[in-house]
């Protein structure tokens, strides 16, 4: 932990320092190795340490979920390659190349800024103070640059051109940089265009870079947060997933509450819950094998809950678990005295499971 505030941290901490010093003295407090330095790490290792290190690979409902839809992250990754690259290219250059390139460089630097902000505003955690902060800091700072360099340029320059879009793009150029930023975030989404048509030849959607966001499980833009809805982590993963069947088929009885969370019971589920009590009192080394394979199945579900969320594949799944159902209901009433009454009081919270006891006495 204390590694990883370290990585995080004193780059970070770097940045803003010399951002401060910016803002109040119009120059950069450190010299062209220190700022080297600290542009690979904060521009490159730490983007790259949290998606193979942090990011999880998998959307899940019950522990820490990918922060990008694992079908849509090559559109996630290729832009961000494509940002790295022009803010590196621009930090290295000399010289002004052909307005062209300057412009498609300005805009992927905004686009970097757009995009690490919505990113930061996706994780809703507080390390985008710590990457996605110092990066939009740095692609400020180079913006900023570029606009110098430009301005010094052509006043030292005739520039004259038969090519419309040159002539366009050096007016652009020319622009005062509040005017500019406007313009380029619209070249934003040619590019966009482009990279989404480019990546259909690999798998990707039209839509992916939007969807990279929202195909995921709790966080600031998922939109597929409802596919967690009845999973009881920790809980008896595959009733859970019968509940969520057709109502004349699989039925619901009540609502219960697990952990916080409000599942809905059926009267399948209640059994199964009913007779892991009953084994878990009575014969404990046994519950801790069963525990330990439905956590194995648990895993699998959360993995590809959205196939399980299929209302005919939860229906199915109903019936598999009809044999075992039964085992369940045979064991309880061989083995407690009052199995009705230990169904019943399956996922209620401890009040209402004490005014049972109290009403069976």
């Amino acid at each position: 932990m204390v590694f990883v505030l370290i990585l995080f941290g004193l780059p970070s901490l770097l940045v803003l320092i010399d951002f401060f010093k910016f803002l109040l003295s119009g120059e950069r407090l450190y010299n062209n190795i220190i700022n080297r330095v600290l542009e690979f790490i904060v521009v490159i290792g730490l983007p790259l340490f949290y998606l193979v290190a942090i990011d999880e690979s998998a959307n899940n409902c019950c522990s820490d979920s990918a922060s990008f839809a694992p079908g849509h992250k090559l559109t996630i990754y290729v832009l961000i390659i494509m940002c790295v690259t022009a803010f590196f290219y621009s930090s290295y250059k000399k010289t002004i190349t052909s307005p062209i390139i300057e412009i498609i460089t300005n805009t992927l630097l905004i686009g970097g800024i757009v995009f690490n902000i919505f990113i930061a505003i996706h994780i809703e955690q507080p390390i985008w103070i710590f990457g996605n902060l110092p990066i939009i800091i740095l692609f400020i700072f180079e913006l900023i640059r570029n606009q110098k360099l430009f301005l010094h340029y052509s006043q030292n320059i005739d520039f004259n051109s038969g090519n419309i879009i040159e002539k366009l793009a050096w007016k652009v150029l020319n622009l005062k940089l509040f005017l500019k930023i406007p313009i380029l975030l619209v070249l934003c989404l040619p590019i966009l265009v482009f990279v989404s048509g480019f990546l259909l030849l690999f798998g990707q959607k039209p839509d992916s870079i939007i969807r990279a966001f929202t195909d995921t499980y709790r966080h600031g833009f998922s939109q597929l947060d409802y596919m967690c809805d009845n999973v009881a982590c920790g809980g008896h993963f595959l009733c859970s997933v019968a509940a969520n069947g057709h109502k004349g088929f699989v039925k619901p009885k009540r609502l219960g509450e697990r952990g916080g969370n409000i599942i809905m019971c059926n009267r399948q589920l209640l059994i199964s819950n009913a007779f892991e009590e009953l084994i878990e009192q009575k014969f404990p080394k046994i519950h801790r094998v069963i525990r330990r394979n439905y956590n194995k199945i648990g895993s699998i579900v959360h993995r590809y809950y959205g196939i399980f969320n299929n209302k005919f594949v939860a229906d199915f799944t109903y019936v598999l678990m009809k044999p075992l159902e039964w085992v369940f209901l045979i064991t309880l009433y061989t083995f407690d005295k009052n199995p009705e009454n230990r169904i019943a009081k399956q996922y209620l919270n401890p009040l209402e499971r004490k005014q049972i006891e109290n009403n069976k006495k």
